[in-house]
């Protein structure tokens, strides 16, 4: 619920300040994947409802995910997913609070790839870990791209998995992380 409320809040934060529009871009179809490879199986899902948000003169960043927005290549997959490991009716939404830690080095008036260092809340299932990982904004003609690939330990938001299917999902979870945020006054 705090992380909800931090959310809400810089959301707020960075769609105000009517004068700074160009610092502050956002999103609201990024996509989310997540990538499972197992011995018996491997899972991915794809999310394109996701919300983000960066202001660029503080390196605020921040996105929420519907969680019952993942689509499975199989319907089963995605009631498991929903019903069973990530308890979408208790929990609708995963959410990221955190910052740009290497703000003074990106150049956001420039066109090109800039490496970035993102440390912050994650929270999933009502559980919020400090992480902190690489990725890349690119700057092409005045939007922003960001990506970033990193691993999630299912164990660390306590996400179960049963032993008859312990060999279907993997204990570490790829996702990928792929928005294209426009300036705000767009």
């Amino acid at each position: 619920m705090k992380t909800i409320r931090l959310f809400t809040f810089v959301m707020l934060a960075l769609c105000s300040a009517a004068g700074l529009h160009a610092q502050k871009y956002m999103t609201k179809n990024g996509m989310i994947r997540f990538y499972s490879e197992a011995p018996a199986e491997n899972i991915e899902a794809v999310n394109k409802q996701v919300n983000s948000a960066l202001d660029i003169s503080t390196g605020d960043f921040v996105f929420r995910v519907l969680m019952k927005a993942f689509e499975f290549e199989k319907a089963l997959m995605q009631e498991h997913f929903n019903e069973n490991y990530v308890e979408s009716h208790k929990f609708p939404n995963a959410s990221f609070a955190g910052k740009l830690t290497n703000l003074q080095s990106i150049d956001f008036t420039k066109e090109g790839t800039h490496e970035a260092l993102i440390e912050g809340d994650l929270t999933i299932k009502g559980i919020t870990k400090k992480i902190s990982e690489k990725g890349t904004f690119e700057v092409k003609e005045g939007a922003i791209r960001g990506k970033s690939v990193f691993m999630v330990a299912l164990s660390d938001f306590e996400i179960k998995i049963p032993r008859a299917v312990v060999s279907n999902i993997a204990e570490k979870i790829e996702v990928t992380v792929d928005i294209s945020l426009q300036p705000l006054n767009k």
